[in-house]
């Protein structure tokens, strides 16, 4: 079961965080991987963790997902490589934190372009590969924040971006579904990676998460991996158009 040998998945954002610890969820499945991000260095030195970890073969791009241009050539190289694309992990994210009334019009159009957008390009580009084939596997992460507000960071750019994508991939679940093809979101909670660590190592924000999440802790590396190998399997093929949070409880007070 959740077997993903023979599949081919595409990861944008997978040269640290998040991206790096879903690309190997889906190596250990025995999924092909083509990993995407601006940094070519550390796609290079992260390729043999793949290969160990039980990806047959690996194929790194640079891409920038914020441009069409960028997006376009790695579709087209994946294909040109693998012949097909089987799964799109849509992972590629960033911030600029501030409030609505502080924040600028190059700080929003940052956040909107990296999160949001950036989502639309990438999936126009590899479903069109996906139609060939009549099968895909589109998982979005989106985030709780898309889902609620919040009381302690001032990240409206990043709710609305991140509440762009939850109704985004309803829209195309519902709009690919007889192609074969499904898409869903993942809703991560706290998570430490390398653009959350700063604020959760926070004495305030710890104290913080004590009090709103009912698990009293921060999510742990490897506790998003089910989620998506479930949404990437064959297993998954009457599930379409799903938000699923991986938050510890904290939507559901």
């Amino acid at each position: 079961m959740f077997d993903l040998k023979g599949r081919v998945a595409v990861v944008s954002g997978a040269s640290s965080g998040l991206g790096q610890q879903m690309a190997l969820a889906l190596a250990r499945q025995g999924a092909n991987l083509v990993i995407l991000a601006r940094r070519m260095e550390r796609l290079e030195e992260f390729k043999p963790k793949l290969i160990k970890a039980g990806a047959e073969k690996v194929l790194a791009v640079k891409c920038d997902v914020t441009s069409t241009e960028d997006i376009n050539a790695a579709a087209k190289a994946a294909e040109k490589e693998f012949g097909k694309v089987d799964i799109l992990l849509n992972c590629a994210g960033s911030s600029k934190d501030k409030g609505v009334v502080e924040m600028t019009d190059e700080e929003w159009d940052f956040t909107i372009a990296t999160d949001e957008t950036s989502v639309f390009k990438m999936t126009r580009a590899f479903a069109k590969i996906m139609q060939k084939n009549k099968y895909g596997r589109i998982i979005n992460i989106a985030s709780m924040y898309g889902l609620v507000g919040n009381t302690e960071i001032h990240t409206v750019a990043y709710h609305a971006s991140k509440g762009a994508v939850v109704n985004f991939t309803r829209a195309v679940a519902a709009e690919l579904a007889t192609d074969g093809i499904t898409c869903n979101a993942i809703c991560p909670g706290y998570f430490e990676t390398e653009l959350t660590k700063a604020v959760l190592d926070t004495p305030r924000f710890q104290e913080f998460a004590k009090t709103h999440v009912p698990m009293e802790r921060y999510g742990k590396p490897g506790e998003l991996d089910a989620a998506l190998v479930f949404l990437a399997s064959e297993e998954a093929s009457y599930v379409t158009g799903a938000i699923l949070p991986v938050d510890g409880g904290y939507t559901c007070i």
